[in-house]
């Protein structure tokens, strides 16, 4: 083995997929351990019984080449397990060639031990930052956001980082081209947050560009705030795919704000908060956030548009009015090439939301959260040739799960499913595209 030339080796090792296996084969031979490590360029980290620290020390001198380093310690809560630490996590500094960081659930690293990595890591490109109590929104941003390359930044349930310390990012947003932000918040929490500082006249809060993000994902965040979601959606001029879940203060002016700027928009996804009211002569008077005129801008200023979500909050099951009607539907399946339509708890889906259906050549995936009886009812009105352009229905309903297979007109195994618990059945099922109502 070791008179085999290095290049052999090298081929060896690219053929093997498996971490145990190759894990295996280094202890064959000295060469074919060196082989590995330099080929080695991801490595996945838990919790260890032995020194966290001198275990990734001793990784980072062996595997010289790593360009992607994740510690996940989810669901780890022994306290005789040794966690990394910000000495631990400054061995990654000498990884020169890391481009990809993920820490999710490690208790012990703070800002400083993040610092390091920035200063050190200069080809850093992807940041994920998940359940990380004790970073802050330290030197750490404000460095990569002047001197770094991220193009990739996913912040998640940090409590320390607030909406307001992104600004510290600065000039890093003209580079970043996926950002996800998401804060750890009840929804019970949120209802009814008003800032009393918010200021609609001061766009000096956004003063950046970021016009190469083409996917953003935020969650739980207050609309206005220091950074303001009307003004950051006008800077997204590539924007692709957006999701909006629970977004306080989320406002028409916000989507039409979308619709001006993200002409190349292909994927939406809106998880509504329900619609604050105000007592007027011991009567309710509610406010929606997001009315059929949102949707209709939106389906005017992003012709792309091809897969839509909306997701209704539970509270707004037995209010008289949510904001949105079967209107935006028809309207963004008449303007735009809607493949993938999600509706979750839109109430107003009825037998004439089928006829809509029946409407749309373009339509591959459905998936409905509504009334099982209503739907079902409705579904045998649709035309044979709209049901053929689907792979799977779907139906949650109570009783066993018995599976109809056919074909459609263009030779494809459509599959009927009822009474199916969850999402996750119907995906084991079938993984292709799928026509669900749940």
């Amino acid at each position: 083995m070791e008179d085999l030339p290095e290049v052999l080796l090298a081929e060896i090792v690219q053929r093997i997929t498996s971490t145990s296996d190759l894990n295996s084969l280094t202890l064959v031979s000295k060469s074919l351990c060196e082989v590995e490590a330099n080929q080695r360029a991801a490595i996945r980290l838990g919790c260890s019984l032995f020194s966290a620290t001198e275990t990734l020390s001793s990784l980072c001198s062996r595997f010289s080449n790593l360009s992607k380093m994740e510690i996940n310690y989810t669901g780890e809560t022994l306290s005789f397990f040794s966690y990394i630490d910000d000495s631990g996590l400054s061995c990654l500094a000498n990884c020169k060639k890391l481009m990809s960081l993920t820490l999710n659930s490690v208790p012990s690293i703070t800002s400083r031990g993040l610092l390091s990595v920035a200063i050190g890591c200069n080809s850093l490109s992807a940041l994920h930052l998940i359940d990380c109590k004790k970073i802050s929104s330290g030197e750490w941003l404000e460095y990569l956001g002047w001197n770094g390359s991220l193009e990739e930044l996913v912040v998640r349930n940090c409590n320390r980082i607030r909406q307001p310390d992104l600004l510290k990012f600065g000039p890093g947003w003209m580079k970043l081209w996926k950002f996800e932000f998401e804060s750890k918040v009840e929804i019970d929490d949120m209802l009814g947050f008003n800032d009393p500082l918010y200021d609609v006249h001061n766009p000096s809060a956004c003063d950046f560009l970021c016009d190469n993000l083409k996917d953003l994902r935020l969650v739980h965040i207050q609309a206005r705030s220091e950074l303001r979601l009307c003004l950051l959606l006008e800077k997204c001029k590539a924007l692709e795919k957006l999701c909006l879940k629970y977004v306080v203060s989320l406002t028409d002016n916000d989507m039409i704000a979308l619709s001006h700027s993200c002409n190349n928009l292909k994927s939406i996804s809106l998880w509504l908060m329900p619609p604050q009211y105000v007592a007027d002569d011991n009567d309710f008077l509610y406010i929606p956030s997001v009315t059929d005129h949102s949707l209709q801008v939106l389906a005017l200023g992003c012709p792309m548009l091809q897969s839509v979500e909306l997701t209704f909050h539970e509270g707004t099951f037995y209010l008289p009015d949510i904001g949105l009607t079967l209107e935006c539907v028809r309207i963004l399946i008449q303007s735009c090439q809607i493949l993938v339509l999600v509706l979750n708890g839109a109430d107003f889906f009825d037998d004439e939301g089928m006829m809509v259906l029946s409407s749309s050549p373009f339509l591959e995936t459905l998936e409905l959260a509504v009334n099982d009886q209503a739907v079902l009812a409705s579904l045998r009105k649709l035309p044979k040739a709209q049901l053929d352009q689907f792979t799977t229905l779907w139906s949650q309903q109570a009783g066993a799960v018995s599976v109809e297979s056919k074909h459609n007109a263009i030779g494809q195994v459509v599959k009927v499913v009822f009474g199916c618990a969850s999402f996750v059945d119907v995906a084991v099922i079938d993984p292709a595209i799928v026509f669900i109502i749940s």
